[in-house]
């Protein structure tokens, strides 16, 4: 494949299987996370990276200037969760303001200077991260809703400005605990390890996430989403 692939929010699971799923394609992934020295075992022949603060806009504009040295970006993806669960009444204005940059700013920041990459070519995706918290917000989540909303409205007014100029953004809404060892454990804790055990596509793997993005990546412009939602079979909603 011809092109870099920029992954900002290259955590331990969903983005470093994007990671991996664009590379074993045949792309250069630059990846950027904070505490980048984890970055290491994904590291090699197709994949570089470096610690990164997407809540600084300075940062995230040098970030995207690698990638686009090593080969023209062809996708930007936006993966910084934030989620945490407060009650309304304990959600200091720090947390509100840390999440919001991370989960809304740093979206908008990325979204922006990726844009200004692509648009003279013509071409280029940028596909951000979404999750359920921003299409209805839950006790405990105020901080987390509100940006994860915003998110989603920032992504709609920018794919409705790009799109007609070539550029395919797209906003993946995630409903479903990630099968990672904290998520096992909970499910485990609600229902058992044998039901978890004969019911095993209850949890979502991050492989899954990866392989979404990389369907949403091969779409025509004939037929390019904007919105997808997935979820697991026995999730609620």
């Amino acid at each position: 494949m011809t092109g870099s692939v920029a992954v900002i929010g290259a955590g331990d699971f969903i983005g470093a299987a994007i990671v991996r799923r664009f590379a074993a394609e045949g792309f250069h992934v630059h990846a950027g996370r904070r505490n980048g020295e984890k970055l290491a075992p994904l590291l090699g022949e197709r994949v570089t990276g470096r610690s990164l603060d997407a809540r600084e806009s300075e940062d995230v504009t040098a970030f995207l200037a690698e990638a686009e040295a090593i080969a023209p970006l062809a996708l930007v993806v936006f993966n910084v969760g934030a989620n945490v669960q407060f009650p309304l009444t304990e959600t200091t204005d720090r947390v509100f303001r840390k999440v919001w940059e991370m989960a809304c700013f740093a979206g908008f920041t990325t979204v922006r200077e990726a844009a200004k990459l692509m648009l003279p070519r013509g071409t280029g995706k940028i596909f951000v991260t979404g999750a359920t918290a921003g299409l209805r917000g839950n006790p405990g989540y105020a901080a987390f809703a509100a940006a994860k909303a915003g998110l989603r409205a920032m992504a709609q007014s920018a794919a409705r400005e790009l799109w007609p100029q070539g550029i395919h953004v797209a906003h993946l809404v995630i409903d479903a605990g990630v099968d990672t060892e904290w998520v096992r454990a909970r499910v485990i804790e609600r229902i058992g390890a044998e039901a978890l055990a004969a019911q095993p596509d209850l949890l979502m793997p991050p492989e899954a996430v990866a392989e979404t993005f990389w369907s949403l990546y091969n779409q025509p412009k004939s037929a390019w989403t904007f919105e997808q939602e997935i979820r697991p079979y026995g999730e609620k909603w």
